[in-house]
């Protein structure tokens, strides 16, 4: 009896396989060949599923997007006040584990490599500053932002800290430490909400 592959799984572990490569080898060692080697198929299976790097790499880089996006839908199912919404929803998107560092040091890969191609490769938004609008504006309709916030500022704010704290946790993740990340976001979150 033949073999049933699930294609979405296959396609799964070839874009972790690329990431995977990624990591041990940069952007530069994402060949073909490599990721293949990585997912244990040949090259003509991994054609079968992606017919270009490119298709591979944007592929790889929605998995990020997804993986993130189901694991903020499980934390809207959880039973937080609004302002431990917030702080949950954020960590979920920077590197505190295994897991969402990985995702971020892809993604910034990614991004460094694709920088300069957006006219031939269809890269994806991170979405970081949309969900930073509505976190914001979720914490304005709930009446705990300060009086003395200016939204415009508190979202490049909180954009510029999501982002910071993302760079600095993959760069020197033995100083800036999920414990320190989660800290730093409670406090600047606590920083703009009146106290309950």
């Amino acid at each position: 009896m033949p073999k049933i592959v699930n294609h979405d799984e296959r396609k799964n572990t070839i874009a972790e396989a690329m990431w995977r490569v990624i990591l041990d080898k940069g952007m530069e060692g994402a060949t073909v060949r490599n990721i293949a080697d990585e997912a244990k198929l040949s090259l003509g299976a991994l054609r079968y599923y992606f017919k270009t790097q490119d298709d591979l790499l944007v592929y790889a880089m929605e998995l990020v997007q997804e993986r993130a996006k189901k694991r903020i839908e499980k934390v809207l199912l959880q039973s937080y006040s609004p302002k431990e919404l917030v702080i949950a929803m954020i960590l979920e998107i920077v590197p505190v584990n295994t897991n969402t560092r990985i995702e971020m040091e892809v993604w910034f890969a990614f991004i460094a490599y694709v920088k300069h191609r957006s006219d031939t490769i269809d890269v994806p938004d991170d979405q970081i500053l949309e969900m930073t609008k509505r976190l914001l504006g979720f914490l304005q309709e709930q009446q705990l932002l300060k009086s003395t916030c200016q939204m415009e500022m508190e979202i490049e704010r909180l954009y510029g800290l999501i982002d910071g704290l993302a760079i600095h946790a993959v760069l020197d993740p033995n100083r800036l430490d999920s414990e320190q990340i989660r800290k730093t976001i409670e406090y600047h979150i606590d920083s703009i909400c009146v106290t309950a």
